[in-house]
């Protein structure tokens, strides 16, 4: 019998040292721990940017840049958080981030390309805001995507992309925006078949937002 009472102590003392083991390894499995922090930036007011040289504007801009998160960051977050920053983001963005005007020429020889296909910019919504033409040329093998009289809303990560429509993934990624103000002109692979691609989009590669788009047409 007082085998009995020791073993059935020992089982009792064994499971109390067992149970906050067993609660520290299973509880996140159904408890939930919610974080709220904040976009670690803080975006000056009008009057502080309004009192800043240009040099302390690019100095601002590039500590922006290094605390704005990449897209493996973003891909790890819940659809909710990845909104919440993306629109601390962006609008840190529209203060923080300066103009870039960019002045390329036309490509050598401009007399000999031909404009086969061209489009106006528009903004995507009231936040994401652009104009300007789009224009395709050709000579032989070679065409350039021209941008002229161009502007869109700054932010970061910009990229230049051929689409097959404005709303799909389906794209060719010219590459970074040069600028978002100016001309500027971005080659095309000789073997990519111009056909298939009937927009030029200005999209935010991070947050996989479009700021501005341009309908091509002959």
């Amino acid at each position: 019998m007082k085998n009995r009472q020791w073993l059935i102590i020992g089982v009792i003392i064994m499971a109390l040292i067992a149970l906050p083991v067993v609660w520290y390894l299973g509880s996140p499995l159904f408890i939930d721990n919610p974080v709220d922090e904040a976009f670690p930036f803080e975006v000056p007011a009008a009057a502080a940017m309004a009192a800043m040289s240009e040099e302390q504007k690019m100095a601002l801009e590039a500590e922006f840049m290094t605390v704005v998160p990449d897209e493996a960051a973003l891909d790890a977050l819940t659809e909710a958080d990845r909104m919440a920053v993306e629109t601390e983001v962006l609008a840190a963005a529209a203060v923080v981030m300066s103009d870039h005007t960019m002045a390329d020429p036309m490509p050598d020889a401009a007399a000999e390309w031909t404009a086969v296909a061209t489009g106006a910019f528009a903004g995507a919504d009231s936040l994401h805001q652009g104009a300007g033409t789009a224009t395709i040329y050709q000579q032989g093998t070679q065409r350039v995507l021209r941008l002229e009289a161009f502007s869109v809303t700054n932010g970061p990560d910009l990229h230049v992309i051929l689409a097959k429509d404005p709303m799909t993934d389906d794209y060719l990624d010219l590459g970074s925006l040069k600028g978002n103000i100016g001309s500027q002109n971005y080659d095309i692979p000789a073997d990519v078949d111009l056909s298939q691609y009937q927009s030029v989009v200005i999209y935010c590669v991070p947050f996989h937002v479009v700021f501005a788009t341009a309908s091509l047409a002959p």
